[in-house]
C-alpha cells in the first residue's frame, strides 16, 4: 500500500462524503435524487475500501456496483418525464447491466476459489470492466446528445463526471489486459481522478430538477452499434483468453463460420427486396415502441408535398410519392371527382396494377367515404374481413386487382377531395393502429393542399375570364361611342349628303370608325395583350384636336391655355384619355354648356384639364366610386371611363385629379412630365 494510493482515494471518499451530507440536508424527493444519493455513497465506499485495502477483492465488488448505481441513474434521465423509452433503448441498457452482472461474478470467482483462480478469470474481469466502461461512455453520450437544449446545461457537469470517471477506467483496464506492469501506477491516482469528479456532480446535482430526458430513434441505433462493436470485442477477447493454451485454431474456425454467416445474409438481404422489407418491420416491431419516426416522415412529407419549381412533378404524383415513402410502397393512383361527378383517374405514381375502371356505384361509394372517412385497409376488406368501415364492397377491378394495399381518402371541410390507392410493399403485412393514425393525419394535410391546388387552377380560370370581360367592357365603352359618332354622321347624312366636303369628312370618319372596331375585336382575342404604352416628347395640339374631333358630337368644346406646349405622354393612350374624359364632361352638362379644355404649363408638368359646368359630383362619389369599374351617375353609363383614362394616364408616368362640386361642375386635371428644354450651345468668344 502506497501513500499515493492511500490518501488520494481517502480524499475521494471523504468529498463523496461532504455530498451525501449535502444531498441529505437539501432533500431527496425524486427517485432519481435517491439514485444518484446512492452513486454518492457506493463511490465513498469503493474510494474508502481501496484506500485502506487495496489489494482485497472487496473493492473490485464496490466498483462494480457503483457502476451499476450510475448505469440505473443514466437509465433513470433516459426514460424522460413521462416514461416514454424506447425498446432498443432497453437492450442497450440491459445489455450493460449483464455485462456488469457477469463482472460481479468473475470479481467472486477469486473469494470463492481462493487460490484456485487462476490468471484467465483476472484476465476476463479485466475483459468485462473494459466492456462496462465503453458501454456506459456510450450511454453517457446519448443521454447528453439527445436531451432537452434547455436541459443540457443542468446535466453537462454531472456528464462531465462520467466520463472522467469512465474514462479513466478504460485507459486503465486496457493498459492493464495489455501491460500489467506499466499499469499498476495508474491505480494509485484513481483516487485522485475520482476526487475531481466531487465538484462537477456537486455542480450538476444542485440542478437535477430541471433535468428532461428523451432519446431518439437515432440515439437508439447509434447505441445498439456501437453496443454492437464493444460486445464483438469483447466476445473475441473472452474467447481468446479463455481457449489460450488450448491448441485448437479457434480463429480460423471462427473466421470461416463470421464469413458464412455474413454471406449467407448478403445473399438473402441483399437481392430481395421483400427480405428487406421483411428485416425492417421486424427491427422497427421489437426495437422500438413506434414504427415510425414521426419527425423524420412529416418533414420527409412536407418537403415531397411542397416541392415547386419548373423541374418538380404534378401536386397529384408528388401526393401519391408522399404517401408510398410513408409506407414503404413502390407505386400507387389518386382518384379525384371532376366538376360532373364522375370519378377519375388524377395522376398516379409508379402504379403497376390495373388501370381505374369507373363503377356505376362509385358515386355512392365516394359519398359513403365522405360520410365516414378512414384508412381502407383494402386486404381485409377484399377477403371479408373488414370492410374498413364502408357499407359497400370493393369495385370489381379493386377487388381482382392484388396490388392495391391501402386506400387514403383526402377530406377537406368535409368534402372528400381525393383517395389515394397505395400499392403493398415487399413484405405484405397487415395495417395497424400507427399505420392508421399517421395515414389519417398526412390525408388531412394533403387533402388542404389539393384543395389548394384545385382552388388555384380554379382562380386562374375565373382571373383569364375576368380579364375577358374587364376588356369586353372596356371595348363595349368604346363601341358605345363608336356607336354615338356614326350615329350623329348618319344623322347629319339627311341634311348635307350633296355637300362634298361633308362625302369626303363622312368617308374619312366611316374609315376611321372600321379601323377602330378591327382593332378592338383584336383586343378580344384570347391571347391578345394591351399595346404597350411608349411614352415620348409629344406637341399637345394635335392630340387635343384629335381628341375632340373624334368626341364632340357636334357640340361646342372650346381649346383654351397654351396650345403650344409639350408633354412626355404615348399619343394614342393620351387622346383615349382626353376623349374619355370629355365624353363624360358632354354628357354630364346640358347641351347648350360649352365644354373647355385648358393646357397649361405646372413647374415640371404638363396639365391638361376638362373642365365643365354640368350636375358635378358629391366627395362621397369621388372617394369612393369614380374610379371603380361599373359605378356610373348617368343613366345607362358604364362606368368604366375615368377608370380607363386614369389607367392610362398611370401607364403614361403621370397623374389624374378630380376637381367637383354638385350642381357646379367637374374638372378632371391629367398632370404629364414636361420635356426638358433644349439648351442651345454656347458661341465660343471671338
Amino acid at each position: 500500500m502506497t501513500l499515493t494510493n492511500f490518501w488520494s482515494h481517502a480524499m475521494a471518499a471523504a468529498l463523496f462524503l461532504s455530498l451525501i451530507m449535502w444531498r441529505v440536508k437539501i432533500g431527496v424527493r425524486h427517485p432519481a435524487q435517491r439514485l444518484m444519493l446512492a452513486g454518492f455513497a457506493l463511490t465513498a465506499c469503493w474510494a474508502w475500501l481501496t484506500a485502506i485495502a487495496p489489494a482485497s477483492q472487496i473493492p473490485a465488488l464496490a466498483e462494480t456496483v457503483r457502476n451499476l448505481i450510475w448505469v440505473s441513474v443514466l437509465y433513470r434521465l433516459s426514460s424522460g418525464a413521462d416514461g416514454e423509452r424506447q425498446h432498443g433503448v432497453r437492450w442497450v441498457y440491459g445489455a450493460i447491466g449483464a455485462v456488469l452482472g457477469m463482472q460481479l461474478v468473475a470479481d467472486m470467482m477469486p473469494i470463492l476459489l481462493g487460490a484456485d483462480a487462476g490468471a484467465s478469470v483476472v484476465e476476463t474481469a479485466t475483459i468485462l470492466r473494459i466492456t462496462a466502461a465503453a458501454g456506459s461512455l456510450v450511454l453517457v453520450h446519448n443521454v447528453y446528445g439527445q436531451a432537452a437544449p434547455e436541459s443540457r446545461a443542468a446535466i453537462g457537469m454531472a456528464m462531465l463526471a462520467l466520463v472522467v470517471t469512465w474514462g479513466y477506467d478504460l485507459n486503465l483496464y486496457t493498459l492493464l489486459y495489455l501491460d500489467p506492469q506499466s499499469g499498476r501506477g495508474l491505480l494509485d491516482w484513481r483516487g485522485a481522478v475520482i476526487a475531481m469528479t466531487a465538484p462537477l456532480f456537486a455542480l450538476g446535482a444542485g440542478q437535477q430538477d430541471g433535468w428532461k430526458m428523451r432519446l431518439s430513434r437515432a440515439a437508439t441505433f447509434q447505441s445498439l452499434s456501437l453496443l454492437a462493436i464493444c460486445g464483438y470485442f469483447a466476445v473475441m477477447t473472452i474467447l481468446a483468453t479463455a481457449l489460450r493454451g488450448t491448441g485448437w485454431d479457434w480463429s480460423r474456425a471462427l473466421l470461416v463460420l463470421s464469413i458464412s454467416a455474413m454471406t449467407l445474409a448478403a445473399m438473402v438481404l441483399l437481392p430481395s427486396p421483400k427480405a428487406r422489407a421483411w428485416a425492417k418491420v421486424k427491427l422497427a416491431k421489437h426495437l422500438f415502441e413506434h414504427r415510425y419516426d414521426y419527425r423524420a416522415e412529416w418533414l420527409r412529407f412536407a418537403d415531397t408535398v411542397g416541392r415547386s419549381g419548373p423541374q418538380a412533378p404534378p401536386i397529384g404524383e408528388r401526393l401519391v410519392k408522399a404517401f408510398a415513402d410513408i409506407v414503404d410502397a413502390p407505386g400507387g393512383l389518386l382518384l379525384t371527382i371532376d366538376e360532373n361527378g364522375a370519378i377519375t383517374e388524377a395522376s398516379e405514381w409508379n402504379w403497376q396494377g390495373r388501370p381505374f375502371t369507373p363503377d356505376p356505384q362509385d358515386a355512392a361509394r365516394w359519398r359513403e367515404l365522405e360520410a365516414r372517412p378512414m384508412i381502407l385497409d383494402i386486404d381485409a376488406m377484399r377477403d371479408g374481413t373488414s370492410e374498413g368501415g364502408m357499407g359497400l364492397p370493393l369495385p370489381e377491378w379493386l377487388t381482382k386487382d392484388k396490388t392495391a394495399w391501402a386506400g387514403v381518402p383526402l377530406v377537406h371541410n368535409e368534402r372528400l377531395v381525393g383517395l389515394v390507392l397505395l400499392a403493398a410493399p415487399g413484405y405484405r403485412r397487415p395495417l395497424d393502429w400507427e399505420d392508421f393514425d399517421l395515414l389519417k393525419t398526412a390525408g388531412r394535410q394533403a387533402a388542404s393542399s389539393l384543395a389548394e391546388a384545385h382552388g388555384q387552377q380554379a382562380l386562374s380560370q375565373a382571373q383569364r375570364f375576368d380579364e375577358f370581360n374587364r376588356r369586353f367592357a372596356f371595348i363595349l365603352h368604346d363601341v358605345k361611342n363608336l356607336v354615338s359618332q356614326l350615329s350623329l354622321v348618319a344623322r347629319n347624312a339627311e341634311r348635307h349628303a350633296d355637300n362634298p366636303e361633308f362625302r369626303a369628312d363622312m368617308v374619312a370618319t366611316l374609315q376611321s370608325s372600321v379601323g377602330k372596331m378591327n382593332d378592338l375585336l383584336e383586343r378580344l382575342a384570347p391571347k391578345a395583350g394591351s399595346r404597350p404604352v411608349n411614352p415620348e416628347a409629344q406637341p399637345l395640339k394635335p392630340i387635343l384636336e384629335a381628341a375632340i374631333l373624334a368626341s364632340n358630337r357636334g357640340r361646342e368644346v372650346r381649346l383654351r391655355g397654351n396650345q403650344g406646349l409639350w408633354a412626355i405622354a404615348d399619343a394614342e393612350a393620351l387622346e383615349q384619355a382626353i376623349s374619355h374624359l370629355l365624353r363624360n364632361a358632354l354628357d354630364a352638362s346640358a347641351e347648350y354648356q360649352p365644354v373647355m379644355i385648358d393646357a397649361l404649363a405646372d413647374g415640371s408638368e404638363t396639365a391638361i384639364s376638362v373642365i365643365d359646368e354640368g350636375k358635378g359630383m358629391t366627395p362621397d362619389f369621388v372617394r369612393d366610386q369614380l374610379f371603380q369599374p361599373f359605378a356610373s351617375t348617368k343613366d345607362g353609363g358604364f362606368g368604366v371611363g375615368a377608370f380607363e383614362a386614369r389607367t392610362l394616364v398611370a401607364a403614361m408616368g403621370g397623374r389624374l385629379t378630380v376637381q367637383s362640386r354638385p350642381g357646379k361642375g367637374s374638372r378632371f386635371t391629367i398632370h404629364l412630365p414636361a420635356p426638358e428644354p433644349v439648351q442651345e450651345p454656347k458661341r465660343k468668344r471671338a
